[in-house]
């Protein structure tokens, strides 16, 4: 039997898990509706009629109620925005009759106080003022919430139920929620609605920005002031959207505005304008500019007008707006654009314009001190004309007497004439020193213009470099003697032949010898070093003088320094380092001093060798390898008596020497002989060397065939860039001649199969400019050089690695990575393992960067002033090093593996 106590206490538990299940699903219901609310505001792109009427449909559901709406202000009123469950007649009624912002209505307190109102029952209400709405829709209880963006109150949400029915504290979470969300849907409009505005905003300026720059690129893109001044006119009428233009340029002197370009506008028109008096005083166009602010007439025919503006007003030309060109130091000049229609320019328009008036102020300015400098770069021209003019007469007239003062007191100093006393003796000294100083410093004074003139050329030939050091020693000795100073020569035994100007090498190194005598007290010394570094020359001349400050070391290859080494205790020019410093830059070299004031000064300089001959040319192999007869060698000689010469020493040398007085027979006898090598003169009856040469390497079968110009023409740079191995200029010396020729033989010690011709030549390029890359393959590939190009340091090593060049070329400024850290790549091991690199650059390189390529590289060549051939030459000349080299090492190896396997 079932208790009654027991049986009230099952039904109260079904009663409370049934409350609990319903209470479940209506919080389920409410995330439902809450996330369909939230989904629709995701996928809603700025329209919130989709998410009001998520918001009105589930707040009418999940409230049980009548109605939902929302509400928006406006003004003094409220709209509706979007409603569920309301007749058309209530919807007409609202819209008609727009309900007041008091507190007479439910929004009204709830946007007011902003909360959530409630109204129990609105018949009952003493303050509720809509009886008529009430009346008609027949509502009874009332929730409100208040839709709140940002800090403001923009309107409210209200439920509506036909009974009267309180709202419970569920009921209130829920309206607040979907508020919520209505209100985010508001701001999510606000946001869309300014970001698309400010997209549209960021379109228009970088379209403007887009066209300003098209029209700087086009402004820029010359320096010429007619064509600046045209591109600036059209530009502008072209970014405002305008019909016509002109500038004018503003004359200080005169206050004056000229107009110099029009673009749209009668000749009629242009002469009239040219002819107008545009003062900065009495102008609109000079008031534009005096107050440095753009000017617009949106109608001329209401405007005061001056006599610019006349002259427009009379050619149909409506509205306009000056803009002046301005610098913060002065006015340039004034832009005037112009329309045949009225209305006001917007301020966007002028904005522009204002900004492209700045730019092209500055372009104009340029242009102008462009034209300047273009006139005084033409009287600096002239200037250095008249002034080599002057030399090369004063040269002729000074050195005229000062031989005469010179020669006559030699002949006085050595008494040819009678004796001499002691006070004349010593007076004769002095008047010979003193022409002799004279001469030395006229000397001086020539090579520096002929330098500065780019006039001095370098006449390089292969010779030992012991003599050059032995003959600079000689010529100090006695003097050294004469003081006590000890003179010592450290050179590296073998330095061997160096190319360079041996007149001017041995001049550098006198100098700097005569200044270390001249500058060391008794009994000091003076040494001289010389090596090989990274296979360049390098020599240093060590004193024991008085040395130079630190800061005199800085100017010291100034012209006329002497550093705190007193000009008033000794003699000299000024100007012997300087013009040291100019020879050896000129051979791509460099020269440094280091000096401690007390103890003494070094003086030192290194010349690129890239084709140093570590040996005198062995002329033994010739005769050993060929018993007697040798490789035969073509002279191509019109002039008996040179050619008859040239076959003596290639005879004596062991060499088969087969001489032809024509072009035509020589190449007919190279065709024939196959010959080691070709002595070519230029000069020849007929056909020129310059065509048998050019003959010689556009045939396959003779390319291979290295050639040895000799001739009294200074043309070397032609002689290379048509293929010559070597160029010598008459006359020659027979060692010179025998170097030469073995240089040309060691190319082809080995036949070539076959009668094909060699292996290319490789090189890789690297460099940031299209224009550099250009010019060195047109200049290389003609040579015979395979050419591989890379645009920049990043994929230089891989590049490099995979082509396994003969030489690299490399720019040492680059975006990425620049040509240092190639070289470190490259040059990871430490070593100077891997193909030859050589720097083109436009750098100027410090001491601290020529530290860093030290031994990891063959030369440096500067891009300015770049003598094209030359680098050819010179590539040539480093690959076929690096060639012999790999050679002499290859056969190394074999010899020892055969060595070994006996």
């Amino acid at each position: 039997m079932v208790r009654f106590g027991e049986a009230s206490e099952d039904s109260i538990a079904v009663m409370s898990r049934q409350a609990l299940v319903g209470r479940l699903a209506q919080v389920k219901e409410q995330f439902r509706a809450t996330s369909d609310i939230l989904k629709v505001l995701t996928s809603s792109s700025g329209d919130p009629d989709k998410v009001f009427d998520a918001v009105v449909e589930n707040a009418r559901t999940l409230l049980n109620a009548a109605v939902a709406q929302i509400y928006l202000v406006k003004g003094a009123t409220y709209v509706l925005a979007r409603q569920s469950g309301m007749s058309e007649e209530h919807r007409r009624l609202v819209e008609e009759h727009p309900i007041k912002r008091d507190r007479g209505t439910l929004v009204g307190r709830v946007t007011i106080d902003r909360r959530i109102h409630y109204i129990t029952d609105a018949v009952a209400d003493p303050e509720y003022s809509r009886s008529d709405i009430q009346r008609m829709a027949g509502f009874r209880s009332m929730i409100g919430a208040p839709l709140i963006v940002g800090d403001e109150v923009v309107g409210a949400l209200n439920v509506l139920r036909n009974r009267v029915a309180p709202f419970d504290d569920v009921d209130e979470r829920v309206l607040a929620t979907f508020a919520e969300q209505a209100a985010l849907a508001l701001r999510h409009v606000d946001l869309f609605a300014a970001l698309e505005s400010r997209s549209a905003e960021l379109a228009r300026k970088v379209e403007q920005l887009e066209g300003l720059a098209d029209v700087g690129a086009a402004i820029s893109s010359t320096l010429v002031p007619d064509e600046m001044l045209a591109s600036i006119v059209s530009h502008a009428v072209e970014l405002s959207d305008t019909d016509g233009g002109s500038l004018m340029e503003y004359d200080e002197a005169t206050g004056l505005f000229r107009v110099r370009t029009v673009y749209g506008t009668s000749d009629d028109t242009v002469s009239a304008l040219r002819a107008a008096e545009i003062h900065i005083d009495r102008t609109w166009v000079g008031k534009a500019a005096r107050t440095r602010r753009v000017l617009q007439i949106p109608d001329l025919d209401e405007a005061q007008l001056d006599e610019h503006l006349a002259v427009l007003h009379r050619s149909g030309w409506k509205s306009l707006v000056a803009i002046p060109l301005a610098r913060p130091d002065r006015v340039v000049g004034a832009l005037v654009v112009r329309r045949k229609r009225t209305g006001s320019f917007s301020g966007e328009t002028c904005d522009l314009l204002d900004t492209f008036a700045n730019q092209s102020a500055v372009a104009l300015t340029n242009a102008r001190l462009y034209q300047q400098l273009e006139q005084q770069s033409a009287d600096l021209a002239e200037a250095s004309r008249h002034k080599s003019e002057f030399l090369a007469s004063m040269s002729h007239e000074l050195r005229t007497p000062l031989n005469a003062v010179i020669g006559f007191s030699e002949v006085l100093l050595e008494r040819m004439f009678g004796d001499l006393n002691e006070r004349q003796e010593d007076y004769l000294k002095d008047i010979h020193a003193a022409g002799r100083h004279l001469l030395a410093l006229l000397g001086d004074i020539l090579d520096l213009s002929k330098i500065e003139a780019g006039r001095m050329e370098l006449d390089l030939t292969t010779f030992p470099v012991d003599d050059v050091i032995g003959q600079a020693l000689s010529l100090v000795r006695e003097r050294a003697a004469l003081h006590g100073i000890q003179l010592t020569l450290d050179a590296e035994p073998g330095l061997g032949l160096v190319t360079a100007d041996e007149l001017r090498l041995k001049q550098v190194l006198l100098n700097l010898l005569s200044n270390a005598v001249k500058f060391t007290p008794d009994g000091g010394s003076v040494e001289v070093h010389a090596r090989r570094g990274a296979g360049d020359l390098v020599m240093t001349v060590t004193d024991t003088g008085i040395g130079i400050a630190v800061e005199d070391q800085a100017r010291i290859f100034d012209s006329f320094q002497q550093g705190s080494r007193s000009a008033s205790t000794t003699e000299g020019t000024g100007l012997g380092l300087t013009l040291s410093k100019q020879i050896v830059e000129l051979h791509g070299g460099t020269m440094w001093v280091r000096s401690t004031p007390g103890e003494g000064s070094t003086f030192g300089l290194r010349i690129p060798q890239a084709s140093l001959i570590a040996e005198a040319p062995d002329e033994r192999w010739m005769v050993d390898d060929l018993s007697g007869s040798g490789p035969t060698v073509v002279v191509i000689e019109d002039d008996p008596s040179s050619a008859q010469l040239v076959e003596l020493h290639l005879r004596a040398a062991g060499l088969n020497a087969v001489s032809v007085g024509t072009g035509e027979a020589g190449l007919e006898a190279i065709r024939r002989l196959s010959p080691a090598a070709v002595v070519l003169d230029i000069h020849l009856p007929g056909m020129t060397g310059w065509d048998v040469l050019e003959t010689l390497k556009a045939d396959p079968s003779t390319a291979s065939v290295p050639v040895v110009v000799v001739s009294v023409e200074p043309e070397r740079g032609r002689g290379f860039a048509l293929g010559a191995t070597e160029y010598l200029v008459k006359p020659v010396h027979g060692e010179h001649l025998l170097a030469a020729v073995s240089r040309a033989l060691q190319h082809t010690r080995t036949p070539v199969p076959g009668g094909t011709l060699p292996e290319r030549r490789s090189v890789v390029v690297v460099d940031d400019d299209p224009l550099a890359l250009k010019l060195v393959r047109s200049t290389l590939e003609p040579l015979g050089w395979t050419v591989h190009t890379c645009s920049g340091g990043l994929d230089a090593a891989d590049l490099v690695r995979s082509v396994d060049p003969s030489v690299v070329i490399l720019d040492l400024l680059m975006p990425d990575v620049d040509g240092f850290a190639v070289i470190d790549e490259l040059r990871a091991d430490g070593t100077r393992s891997g193909p030859p690199i050589v720097v083109l650059t436009a750098k100027s390189l410090t001491p601290q960067d020529r530290s860093r390529l030290e031994g990891r590289i063959a030369f440096v060549a500067e891009k300015a002033g770049l003598d094209l051939a030359s680098l050819a030459r010179r590539l040539a000349q480093v690959a076929a090093a690096e060639a012999t080299a790999a050679e002499a090492s290859s056969d190394t190896s074999q010899k020892a593996d055969d060595g070994g396997a006996s």
